[in-house]
Order: structure tokens, then C-alpha cells, then sequence
């Protein structure tokens, strides 16, 4: 089904009597021929898919499947309007998870710049079906001169079919284009796909990128991180700045030590200036109470740190932080034991936002 089409569908299926009058007065702008972040690639199947149609035919079946969620793809825009509204349509009715809400799994997140500059949370959507149409905020105060800049972040572990934004009739909707600065690029698990943040600006990717202002590009793949050269290949692709890997949770020592050079490497080889930045396992948060867990650990990160050691001696732009703390040292980071909760997220992010901002000055 084309874009045209997914339009005219979520014209008919969302738009209620009730719907119908709220729509009254309102403006619809659909946002998928803009510049937007965290979409790297131009040849997609769809318009909010991760990685580009090639990789149909190339990666894992589940690692694309994967990528048609619009995790870290985020629309900027600057508005006079002073309401919201949105209506999109979803991929999956699996709207949450046993340990993750709604609104982070299937929900839009809103953030607006204040008059410092500061971006910060507005609003998020509530999905109940498949076909969202709500009302994000109203009575805002008064844009600047030239309108407020917004962020809207997409859904992390659903995909997105068609999403419109609605503003009063009258009002201006300006679509950002993508900032000048070459994008940061994750590759990395579940952890940096989302889980298990309570809303899409809470996921780490989108927290580094607000402290930086630069653009990241998530590609965070639930369960199948695993540093495989096909995925590698198109994580290469990417003319970056910086490439942050993150999959020791998915890996075991023997993968780490068999991938790990290889992946950076080949990374390396296609971008000889971009800095990279090799991250540990973070802890579970149980795991002082089970050995063996502490024990899968060890042997990660001293088969992570060896191919550090090894490679950086002829590879200036190489850097590292360890994950013995990344989700804090008070056991309260996590809402499983393993996925960060927003608290972890938070702290996994100024981790790896500092040994970014030292490695791009």
C-alpha cells in the first residue's frame, strides 16, 4: 500500500464523528518526504523503515524485521500553532510489552525548545489500537517570532505505516531539515533499540542526542546485536562522525572475541576519520547476587577490552567505556534485571554522551 493510499485509509478508519469535529479547524501535514533523524538511508520499503530495502535480501530475517520499527527516527519542525495534533497508523497491534509501556512501545513523544534553547518534554501520545488520532497538547504559550521548534520522536518497538501532523488552520508547520554535523550511529541491542524506556525520548540513543544536539541514528536490533558483518556492511554505509557499538548484551566471549575486529575493521575501512566508540555489557542489576552472571561478564568485557588493546594501538580514534556502572551503582537502573528502566537509560546516556564529547572536540 502506497503512502497515498495509507493517507486516505487513515482519513476513513480514524476519523469518527467525533474525531471528525475535533478535526474541524485543523490542518494535516504528513511528515514522510521530510529530512527527518535517525533515517539513514533513502532506498526503503517503507517510509519509516531503519535500514534500506537491499537489506531485505541480506541480514537475518529477524534483524529486518527489526528494522521496520521507527526506533530513534525523529521529525523536527518549527509551528506557531499553539496545539498539536497527530494521527498515524501502526504496523503491529502488539501495542506493549509485559515490561514496557504503551506509550514506549507504540506511542510519539513530543519535545519543544524553550526560550533558553533547551529542548524539553511536552507530551506523549496513548495508543489503544493501531490507528492513533489524539490531541498531543493545546493551549501552549505563545511561539517566539518564526514559531517554536519541536521534536517528535517515533514509536521504538512498533513500525509506522503513515503519521500526520495536525495544527489550528492557519498556523505555520515548517519541516527542519537534517543539522549539518555528521549523525552519530549505534549498533547495538535491545538496550539501544528501547527497552525498556517509558516513552520514545527516554530511549538512550534520543537522551545522547539532546546532549550533544547532534543527530543519532538507532540501530538497535532487540536480542540480535551481534556484530555481523552483514549488518556491518550498512552500518559502514553511514558517512558518520561516530559509531558507537553496543552489543556485548547479545554475545557471548567466544562471539566477542571472534567478531569484534573483524566489525571494526570493516568499519575503519569505509571511514577512516569517524571515531569509535566500543561500550561493555552493562551489569544486571542482580547480578551481585548470581555468580553466573558475573562470571558472563568478565569474560565479555576482558574479550571486548583485548580486542580494544589490540586494535587501538594503530587506531588513534578507538575509544571505550567500561560497564561495570553504566546503569548506576544502586541496582535501581533496571525494570527486569537487564533492560534499563528511564533512571538506567539516563545513565547509560551520560556515560557514553561524555566519551563522545571527548572524542568529537
Amino acid at each position: 500500500m502506497n503512502i497515498a493510499m495509507l493517507r486516505a485509509a487513515l482519513a476513513s478508519v480514524l476519523c469518527s464523528p467525533l474525531c471528525a469535529q475535533q478535526e474541524d479547524g485543523l490542518a494535516w501535514i504528513d511528515i514522510s518526504a521530510w529530512q527527518l533523524e535517525g533515517r539513514a538511508f533513502t532506498d526503503r520499503s517503507a517510509p519509516f523503515d531503519r535500514l534500506p530495502a537491499t537489506a531485505r535480501e541480506d541480514v537475518r530475517k529477524v534483524v529486518w524485521d527489526l528494522s521496520r520499527h521507527s526506533a530513534g527516527i525523529a521529525a523536527r519542525f518549527k509551528t506557531n500553532g499553539r496545539e498539536l495534533h497527530v494521527r498515524y497508523r501502526l504496523r503491529s497491534a502488539r501495542l506493549a510489552m509485559y515490561h514496557m509501556p504503551a506509550t514506549g512501545v507504540s506511542g510519539v513523544d513530543l519535545y519543544a525548545k524553550d526560550d533558553a534553547g533547551r529542548l524539553r518534554w511536552v507530551s506523549v501520545s496513548k495508543p489503544t489500537s493501531r490507528d492513533v488520532a489524539q490531541r498531543l497538547c493545546a493551549g501552549l504559550t505563545p511561539a517566539p517570532v518564526g514559531g517554536r521548534e519541536f521534536v517528535l520522536y517515533l514509536p521504538l518497538y512498533n513500525g509506522v505505516e503513515a503519521l500526520e501532523i495536525g495544527v489550528p488552520t492557519g498556523a505555520t508547520l515548517t519541516p527542519l531539515p537534517r543539522r549539518e554535523k555528521k549523525p552519530i550511529v549505534v549498533y547495538g541491542t535491545s538496550i539501544a533499540h528501547g527497552a525498556c524506556a517509558s516513552r520514545p525520548g527516554m530511549a538512550w540513543p534520543a537522551i545522547v542526542s539532546r546532549m550533544l544536539d547532534r543527530e543519532v541514528v538507532n540501530l538497535g536490533f532487540s536480542g540480535n546485536g551481534r556484530m555481523e558483518p552483514e549488518v556491518g556492511a550498512h552500518v559502514a554505509s553511514i558517512d558518520a562522525a561516530a559509531f558507537v557499538i553496543d552489543c556485548l548484551p547479545n554475545m557471548n566471549d567466544a562471539q566477542v572475541r571472534e567478531r569484534t575486529a573483524p566489525l571494526v575493521r570493516q568499519l575503519r575501512r569505509a571511514r577512516p576519520d569517524a571515531q569509535i566508540l566500543m561500550v561493555e555489557d552493562r551489569t544486571f542489576t542482580n547480578a551481585w547476587l548470581l555468580p553466573t552472571k558475573q562470571r558472563e561478564h568478565a569474560a565479555r568485557r576482558a574479550a571486548l577490552r583485548a580486542a580494544y588493546d589490540e586494535l587501538r594501538v594503530d587506531d588513534g580514534r578507538l575509544h571505550y567505556v567500561e560497564g561495570a556502572t553504566l546503569l548506576g551503582a544502586d541496582d535501581e537502573g533496571a525494570t527486569d534485571g537487564s533492560h534499563p528502566n528511564d533512571l538506567g537509560m539516563q545513565r547509560q546516556a551520560r556515560a557514553v554522551a561524555a566519551a563522545l564529547r571527548a572524542a568529537l572536540q
